[in-house]
C-alpha cells in the first residue's frame, strides 16, 4: 500500500485567516474567564487588534499566487485584494459596532434583557454593559468571508459559506430596542439563508457528479471536455448560483435583504451591507470566472436577465419605502445589480471595475448607516423617513454629510457612486454587454428619486416637534464617518490609486 501524502500547507497565504479564527476562539475564552464589566474593552482591543494583524498579513502577502491545502485554498490578486477590502471594511464596521456596546442601553442585548419580562427588567438590562459576544461572532463571521473569497474548491466554500453565516444569523437577533423585529428578521434571514445553503450544496454534489472533482480548475477542464452530461453541468451551475445569488441580494433571491436590514442591529446592517456583499460576490467572481468560463455564452443571458431584474426591483421599490433602513435596503439591492453588470464583462476590465466598485460602495454604505445610529429619540433610533423632515436645520453637519452620500448612491460625479458605476459600465461595454449598461442607466435615474426626496426633506421641511436630535457620536462612530466620507469624496476625486491596484490584481490563479 502506497503511503499517504500529506497536502503541502503554506501557512503564510493562511496567516489572515488563521489569526481570525484564534483571536475569535481567544474571545470565546473571554467571555467565559473575564468578569462582565471588563469584557468590552478587552473584547473590543481583541477584535481591532485582530483585524489589524491580519491586514498586515494581508499586506505581506502582497504578490503571492499559490494554491495550498490540497487545491482548497488559493491565493492570488483578487484573494488579496478582497480579503484587504473585507478586514478595511470591517475594522470601520467594528468602529460602529463597539460604539453602540459602549454605550449605557445600547442596542445590543445584554444578558439580562434576553429573558422576555417587564419594562423594569428591560430598564435593569439597559443598567448592564452590552453584549459582549458581539465581538468573537464578528471575528469568526470576518474569518469566514476571508476563507470564503480564497476559496478554490466548492466544498471549503460552502464551508466557508456556514462558518460567516451562521454568526450573521446570530448577529442579527441581538437588537435590543426592536427585540421581537430584530429576532423575526434574524429567524427569516436562517430559514432563507438555510435552504439557500442546501440549494449550493446539492450544486456541488451534481458539479461533482458532472466532473469527478470539486476543485474549480478541476471543473474548468471538465467544462472543455464535450462528451461530459451537460444536465448535470447546468443543473449544478444553477444550484451553485442560487446559494451565491442569495448572499449578494440579487433578485429573486433579494426577499430577506428590506427585513433583515430593518430588524437588525444598525452596525450590524452596515457590516452586512459592507462586507457580506464583498465576500460574496468575491465568490461569485472566482466561481464564473476559474470554473465556468467554457460555458459563458450559456449563462451570460440568464445572469443578464437577473441583473435587470435585480436593478428593477431594487430602483422601482426604493421609491415606495417610507423607512429608511428598508430604503438603504433597496439601494443595496439595486447596487448588487451593477455589480453584477460588472461580473458579466468576463473580462479583466469588469473583474477590475466590480473590486473597485465593492470598496467604493462599502465605505459610503457604511458612512450612511454611521449617520442612522446617530438619529435617535427616547424609543432608539428614528428610522421613519418623516421623522428627518426638516433635520438639516437643526443638525446641519450631520444632514450635509448624510446628503453627501445620499448624492454618491446617486452616482454624482465628484463622488465614489459615479467612478464606480462609470468602472463597470465601461467593462460592461468591451465585454459586448451594451444592453445591461442601457437597463443600468435608466435604473440609476430611477433610483436617484428616493434618494434625493430625502435630500427635499432633510433641507427643504420644516422641523415638527417629532423631529429627533443627532445625538453626538463618540470617537469611534465619529472615525468611522470621517472615513466613509473621505473614502467617497477621494475615491471619487482621485480614483487611479485604487483602480491600478485592482488592475495589478486582477489575474486568478488556477
Amino acid at each position: 500500500m502506497e503511503d499517504l501524502k500529506l497536502p503541502g500547507i503554506d501557512y503564510g497565504a493562511l496567516l489572515p485567516m488563521l489569526i481570525l479564527f484564534g483571536a475569535a476562539c481567544l474571545g470565546i475564552l473571554v467571555e467565559a474567564a473575564v468578569p462582565r464589566r471588563s469584557r468590552n474593552a478587552i473584547q473590543l482591543g481583541l477584535a481591532f487588534l485582530a483585524v489589524v494583524a491580519s491586514f498586515v498579513a494581508v499586506v505581506a502577502n502582497n504578490g503571492k499566487q499559490t494554491i495550498t491545502i490540497g487545491g482548497a485554498v488559493a491565493v492570488d490578486g483578487p484573494t488579496l485584494f478582497l480579503q484587504g477590502a473585507i478586514l478595511l471594511l470591517g475594522g470601520v464596521s467594528l468602529m460602529l459596532i463597539g460604539e453602540r456596546s459602549i454605550e449605557n442601553g445600547g442596542p445590543f442585548v445584554s444578558q439580562a434583557a434576553i429573558t422576555v419580562g417587564s419594562q423594569k427588567d428591560l430598564r435593569q438590562a439597559g443598567d448592564q454593559p452590552g453584549a459582549t459576544e458581539v465581538y468573537p461572532l464578528t471575528v469568526f463571521a470576518l474569518g469566514g468571508m476571508l476563507l470564503f473569497v480564497a476559496a478554490n474548491d466548492l466544498l471549503t466554500m460552502f464551508v466557508a459559506l456556514e462558518v460567516f453565516s451562521l454568526p450573521l444569523y446570530l448577529l442579527c437577533a441581538l437588537a435590543r430596542r426592536r427585540r421581537l423585529l430584530s429576532q423575526e428578521a434574524a429567524l427569516k434571514y436562517f430559514l432563507l439563508g438555510s435552504y439557500a445553503s442546501a440549494f449550493f450544496l446539492f450544486g456541488v454534489a451534481l458539479i461533482y457528479g458532472f466532473s469527478g472533482g470539486i476543485e474549480l480548475g478541476q471543473v474548468h477542464e471538465a467544462v472543455a471536455s464535450p462528451q461530459r452530461s451537460q444536465v448535470l453541468l447546468y443543473a449544478g451551475l444553477a444550484m451553485l448560483a442560487i446559494g451565491l445569488l442569495f448572499k449578494s441580494a440579487l433578485a429573486p433571491f433579494h426577499v430577506w435583504t428590506p427585513d433583515v436590514y430593518q430588524g437588525a442591529p444598525t452596525p450590524i446592517t452596515a457590516l452586512m451591507a459592507a462586507c457580506t456583499k464583498v465576500a460574496a460576490f468575491g465568490a461569485l467572481l472566482r466561481v464564473l470566472y476559474v470554473a465556468f468560463d467554457g460555458v459563458r455564452w450559456d449563462f451570460q443571458p440568464v445572469l443578464g436577465t437577473i441583473a435587470v431584474l435585480t436593478m428593477l426591483v431594487g430602483a422601482v421599490l426604493a421609491v415606495t419605502q417610507t423607512d429608511l433602513k428598508r430604503l438603504l435596503a433597496y439601494s443595496s439591492i439595486a447596487n448588487a445589480g451593477y455589480l453584477l453588470v460588472g461580473v458579466l464583462a468576463l473580462n479583466e476590465e469588469g473583474l477590475s471595475g466590480t473590486m473597485f466598485y465593492l470598496v467604493a460602495y462599502g465605505f459610503s454604505v457604511l458612512a450612511a448607516f454611521g449617520i442612522v445610529t446617530l438619529v435617535r429619540d427616547a424609543d432608539g433610533e428614528a428610522t421613519h423617513l418623516s421623522r428627518w423632515a426638516g433635520l438639516g436645520r437643526k443638525s446641519p453637519l450631520f444632514a450635509a454629510v448624510f446628503t453627501f452620500i445620499l448624492l454618491a448612491f446617486a452616482g454624482i460625479p465628484l463622488t465614489s457612486g459615479f467612478t464606480s458605476k462609470f468602472a463597470v459600465f465601461g467593462a460592461a461595454v468591451e465585454g459586448g454587454q451594451t444592453w445591461l449598461v442601457i437597463f443600468g442607466v435608466i435604473t440609476s435615474m430611477l433610483i436617484a428619486f428616493p434618494y434625493l426626496r430625502v435630500v427635499v426633506m432633510l433641507w427643504l421641511s420644516e422641523p415638527g416637534e417629532s423631529t429627533p436630535t443627532v445625538s453626538i457620536p463618540g470617537f469611534l462612530t465619529s472615525a468611522a464617518l470621517t472615513i466613509g466620507v473621505i473614502a467617497t469624496l477621494a475615491l471619487g476625486v482621485v480614483p487611479a490609486p485604487l483602480i491600478d491596484l485592482t488592475r495589478d490584481a486582477a489575474t486568478f490563479v488556477r
